[in-house]
């Protein structure tokens, strides 16, 4: 007698469970594989290299409006990237809060294309009260902004698109320009609410206090630079030979004045555990190397030099011997 057929969807979950689980296939195990899921209504546009790029610009974004606004209220402040996103127009006025602080923006130099500027009651409420001479504590209130509030949270929010300008000027010129107000998210107005748009969350901190600063710009405006293969970091000098002599000097001066992480390392060698437990503060250990074993010169997380060990006056100090080949690091 012959067994049952089995169902064929049996099978198939049998035969997939045992592929996840590691089977071999042809002598060989095969290597799990991710599937991640595809949304063809917002395809994934960012990649690795630009959302490191993407952070590191509204990093500066944060620090540069963070030193500008300490000048002003006088008082200590933070600002902090906490995540950046790609989201729908719909998907970014639904998580603001009722009543909002939104401010709308033009890109002049695009066409008219529009984003969108959050300031936030709590931020907006410390910028009023502090500007006007407060001690900066005013508490979040659930009510829209006046007139008068409007127009001097307006000024800060001037500032953060002009600085939003320098910042992506190296990548995409951006002319921005604060045209609206709204207190109500259904309201806003920068696109269709399926249009794709980067968002930046950046949080306000003062007084043991935060409030989320989120900042939507149009992916349309930005074609240049997600669609570019590789972004050009390095540009030609111009102007006059003196302006380009010193240009370079500055550079150098700059660079050479950096700092890097330099240590000196051991060869790996073993001791008996015993040995390391009793090792009081100050005490010498002995090793079973020779005082004349070349050493290795890290720079940062990089083997880069060997040397041999010994004194430069009343210092400690490493003579170089070899360079570590970089096809051995």
């Amino acid at each position: 007698m012959t067994a049952p057929a089995s169902n064929p969807s049996d099978v198939a979950g049998e035969a997939r469970d045992t592929l996840s689980a590691g089977a071999t296939l042809g002598g060989k195990a095969a290597k799990p594989v991710t599937v991640h899921p595809y949304d063809f209504n917002r395809p994934y546009r960012i990649s690795t290299d630009r959302m490191r790029t993407l952070e590191a610009i509204f990093e500066r974004l944060c620090k540069s409006l963070e030193a500008w606004l300490i000048g002003r209220v006088r008082k200590q402040v933070e600002f902090r990237l906490l995540s950046v996103e790609q989201k729908t127009f719909g998907e970014f006025t639904q998580t603001l809060p009722v009543p909002c602080a939104s401010f709308g923006f033009e890109i002049v130099n695009a066409g008219g294309q529009k984003g969108v500027i959050n300031s936030g009651d709590l931020f907006s409420f410390f910028v009023v009260d502090r500007l006007f001479g407060g001690a900066g504590k005013s508490s979040a209130l659930s009510r829209t902004l006046t007139v008068i509030e409007r127009m001097t949270v307006k000024l800060v929010v001037e500032r953060i698109g002009s600085l939003l300008s320098e910042i992506w000027m190296d990548y995409v010129p951006l002319q921005i320009e604060i045209t609206s107000f709204e207190s109500v998210p259904e309201m806003v107005q920068a696109g269709s609410r399926q249009d794709p748009v980067l968002v930046a969350n950046i949080e306000f901190y003062a007084d043991g206090e935060s409030a989320l600063i989120p900042i939507c710009l149009p992916f349309g405006v930005l074609d240049s630079f997600f669609s570019s293969i590789e972004q050009q970091r390095v540009k030609p000098m111009s102007g006059s030979d003196d302006e380009r002599r010193v240009t370079r000097e500055r550079a150098e001066g700059t660079l050479r004045s950096t700092n890097v992480e330099v240590s000196a390392r051991l060869p790996r060698f073993t001791l008996p555990f015993r040995m390391v437990l009793g090792l009081p503060v100050g005490g010498v250990m002995a090793t079973p190397i020779s005082a004349d074993t070349p050493m290795e010169l890290w720079v940062g997380d990089e083997p880069r030099y060997r040397g041999v060990p010994g004194r430069s006056g009343t210092k400690l100090a490493l003579r170089i011997t070899e360079d570590v080949d970089a096809t051995s690091r």
